[in-house]
């Protein structure tokens, strides 16, 4: 997987035009409609296609993510991108930072020290010192 050329007005565009879409399971959640766009956006591959169409709810969500064999978030975009180290995390690197949902994490895309990700309504920031995990884009 490699970056466009121009990939960070790839990013500025996609986060521009769903920074206030609110969540919606299978089009605008975590993982198919933020992580995995902003792959896309970036460099053309959909990371999350084998898994899209597949849900419409959170327990939809949570049955695909368990028949893939994975417990949680971050270990299902393990398989998708290579996990690095926190500190080598980069402008539009994913990172998946704990929570208590049946899903174990919620995924961002990395902006220097703080990381985007979604609320209900809209998108907010979270430091990137609470996500204990991060994958490569590129």
């Amino acid at each position: 997987m490699k970056r466009f050329p121009d990939w960070a007005a790839r990013l500025n565009d996609f986060v521009d035009g769903v920074k206030r879409s609110p969540f919606a399971w299978a089009e605008h959640d975590c993982f198919c409609g933020w992580a995995a766009d902003a792959v896309l956006a970036m460099t053309g591959e959909d990371i999350a296609a084998q898994w899209r169409g597949r849900y419409k709810t959170a327990k939809g969500a949570a049955g695909v993510l368990k028949r893939a064999g994975f417990d949680n978030l971050a270990d299902g975009m393990a398989a998708v991108l290579p996990e690095i180290h926190l500190s080598q995390a980069k402008l539009g690197d994913i990172a998946a930072i704990p929570d208590d949902t049946p899903f174990g994490f919620t995924l961002g895309i990395v902006n220097g020290e703080t990381i985007l990700v979604l609320g209900e309504k809209a998108m907010g920031t979270v430091p990137l010192f609470k996500a204990t995990r991060a994958f490569a884009v590129g």
